[in-house]
């Protein structure tokens, strides 16, 4: 049996968002709130941590103000360093959503999947990204993603990472199934409305399609700006697109899953699902 415990968080932003010390103040008590986690995770004998995204902040695409672009950084850099001396410190590894800045002008939203010894084993760049009214103005920030859709060997499994908008499109779930991804991440800032009738569907959905195991995080409370509330509910679904364990809707929590990776064999043992794929047939879904 090849046992592993995932660990998620989802959190709030409790801080205003004023001036920019004040925003850098808060950050800070983030970051910190994460390190905490990241602790307590470890001491309950977790092998994977994955925050939500954006974590260090507030899902600051509510709004359009150019003044965010200051929160941006390199990888590596500050906080992808002091992540990596965190992942060290615990022996675990680490999934970390961040503001990612390639070069003046060009940002990314980013997740980084840190090793048990600290080492930064890559990066995901969101590849679909969503300009929507009221609130999710994220072409203003972000370039789509272009690095494909990598998967990270780990001393427990290979897992890859999806982020949020991403789970509505299916065509980079299953590549990351093709990829050999044992785990897919998605963490996510999602609000009650449409997208809350979706939360347990789609994700379940990718893992049934793929048979692997997805664990989805989500944000909880309302940001600063009231668009919204986001609803908790993180989780992971099997390969059966059972839902494991669940979080709740409205409250900062840790969510811990033991799981048995030997079941992906086992379903797709069952489910022949990508041994009946017929690609030579699929080719037209790229040219229109």
């Amino acid at each position: 049996m090849r046992k592993v415990r995932i660990g998620l968080v989802q959190t709030r932003w409790e801080g205003k968002v004023t001036d920019e010390k004040t925003i850098r103040t808060n950050v800070e008590k983030m970051i910190q709130k994460h390190e905490a986690y990241t602790e307590t995770a470890a001491k309950e004998g977790a092998h994977f941590l994955c925050f939500q995204e954006l974590f260090f902040g507030p899902y600051f695409c509510a709004e359009q103000k150019a003044r965010w672009y200051k929160f941006a950084e390199p990888i590596p850099g500050p906080i992808s360093n002091r992540m990596s001396h965190l992942a060290k410190k615990h022996n675990i590894i680490l999934i970390v959503p961040m503001y990612e800045e390639e070069m003046k002008g060009v940002y990314y939203n980013t997740a980084i999947v840190i090793d048990q010894n600290g080492q930064i084993l890559g990066k995901y760049r969101k590849t679909h990204i969503p300009h929507l009214g009221p609130g999710f103005w994220e072409k203003f920030y972000f370039r789509p993603g272009n690095l494909g859709y990598p998967v990270f060997e780990t001393m427990y499994g290979k897992i890859g990472v999806y982020i949020c908008y991403d789970r509505h499109f299916p065509e980079g779930a299953r590549a990351l199934g093709l990829n050999g991804a044992e785990i897919v991440f998605n963490p996510s800032a999602t609000v009650a409305g449409l997208s809350d009738h979706l939360w347990t569907i789609e994700q379940p959905a990718h893992a049934i399609a793929n048979g692997y195991f997805i664990a989805a995080i989500n944000r909880v409370g309302e940001g600063p700006w009231k668009t919204g509330t986001f609803y908790g509910s993180s989780y992971v679904a099997n390969p059966r697109g059972e839902i494991v364990k669940q979080a709740s809707a409205d409250k900062d929590e840790l969510l811990l899953i033991d799981i048995d990776l030997d079941m992906i064999e086992e379903v797709r043992n069952t489910w022949q699902f990508f041994r009946d794929r017929r690609p030579d047939l699929y080719k037209n879904l790229c040219e229109t």
